[in-house]
């Protein structure tokens, strides 16, 4: 390598560092708890927050434990995370991980030794621990009932409550995690629960499967546990379908507390030929949110694609929508962290998470690509260093 070219790369790389120093500045610079302000999500200070995110799951699933602690340190992942530069993780969770608090299997926890023999909760208390010490924001999400792979419309989680836990129990639950975290102030928001379906309406005259009266009564034993938190709020269809929450609103007792939260993939039997197209789409089924007023902040709780960016379709489809993240000024939640699957549904212990943007050793970038294109959603866009043109 030529001493120029040499020094063009030190340069390059020099730049690089101060760029992921700014993002993480700006991450601590956040000051909880938040509230809302209209279409604004705020801190303690009044300052505008866009909450940029990454789903990390696992205690969710068969292991009842986050994903990578089995590959690499919890602290190795969560600086992960920080170089990521995101400035918030949503933090999925069972009801049947909260309730039967199970000792995790040692193979799930391999490279922590410090976890073997202990509960699930235990390790989501370190979990969370260690995500606050890095001033990385937590919302917990209520994903499924039973721990499984999400999602169908035949799993038994498609509602907020199932035979086996009823909603007696979704509010206890909610109400007992809550507090467990209450004097953790880094702990922000609770995402009431995952991509209703299997029915769930938007109203109407059947209470079982009302999700707008059941989302107004979670919200509320939410926050008679903790009133600064954020509650997030999603829609029936997979939270893909927003219509009718401009003529029924949620009504919280806690004000400037509400986040609606819609989710966004590729549809494969669809493909846009335009972003126009995609922004028509997109805008008819929950896009049209970010007009509403009295306005209420909007955060895209899950969105992903293929690591590498070369899927067809579903890449152009990616490229559209961080454009439409961009121009709406939306918060946002990549989906997922993982670089590996849990035990699950069609789905196999250890296997490579394709859409992850970590490595299966959870120690790299998996998918720079997306990480690059995700921090052009979270202000000037940061460039990872490239090799250079031999001169």
């Amino acid at each position: 390598m030529s001493m120029l070219r040499s020094c063009a790369v030190a340069t390059l790389f020099a730049a690089f560092s101060v760029q992921l120093l700014a993002a993480a500045e700006r991450r601590q610079d956040i000051q909880p708890p938040l509230h809302t302000e209209g279409h604004r999500i705020v801190d303690a200070a009044g300052r505008s927050v866009r909450l940029t995110s990454v789903n990390w799951y696992g205690f969710d699933q068969k292991e009842y434990v986050v994903g990578g602690l089995d590959h690499a340190p919890l602290k190795t992942i969560v600086n992960e995370i920080r170089r990521i530069g995101v400035n918030s993780v949503r933090l999925p969770w069972a009801n049947e991980t909260r309730e039967r608090d199970p000792v995790v299997a040692d193979y799930a926890v391999k490279a922590n030794p410090q976890f073997k023999g202990k509960h699930a909760m235990e390790i989501m208390d370190a979990v969370v621990a260690a995500l606050a010490e890095a001033h990385i924001m937590v919302i917990l999400d209520n994903h499924v009932s039973r721990a499984d792979w999400c999602c169908s419309e035949t799993d038994g989680n498609g509602l907020w409550y199932n035979a086996e836990y009823p909603e007696s129990h979704w509010l206890a639950d909610w109400q007992a995690i809550v507090r467990r975290y209450q004097h953790q102030r880094w702990v922000v928001g609770a995402d009431l629960r995952n991509e209703l379906r299997a029915g769930a309406a938007w109203g109407g005259a059947d209470p079982k499967f009302d999700w707008h009266a059941a989302a107004e009564r979670g919200g509320d034993a939410v926050l008679t546990s903790n009133p600064r938190l954020l509650v997030m709020v999603e829609s029936p269809d997979y939270s893909t379908n927003f219509t009718g929450f401009d003529k029924l609103p949620v009504r919280l007792k806690v004000e400037h507390r509400l986040v609606y939260s819609p989710h966004a993939y590729n549809i494969s039997d669809h493909s846009f030929s335009s972003y126009e197209e995609l922004k028509r789409a997109y805008d008819a089924r929950g896009g049209f949110l970010v007009h509403l007023e009295p306005g209420v902040p909007v955060w895209v709780g899950e969105f992903g694609s293929c690591q590498n960016l070369n899927c067809g379709a579903n890449s152009d489809w990616f490229h559209f929508y961080i454009r439409y993240l961009r121009e709406n000024g939306l918060s946002w939640s990549y989906w997922p962290l993982n670089g590996t699957q849990s035990t699950g549904e069609t789905r196999k212990y250890d296997a490579v998470e394709t859409y992850g943007l970590l490595s299966p050793d959870y120690r790299h970038f998996a998918a720079p690509k997306i990480i690059e294109l995700l921090r052009t959603v979270e202000g000037p866009p940061v460039r990872a260093p490239r090799e250079l043109p031999q001169p």
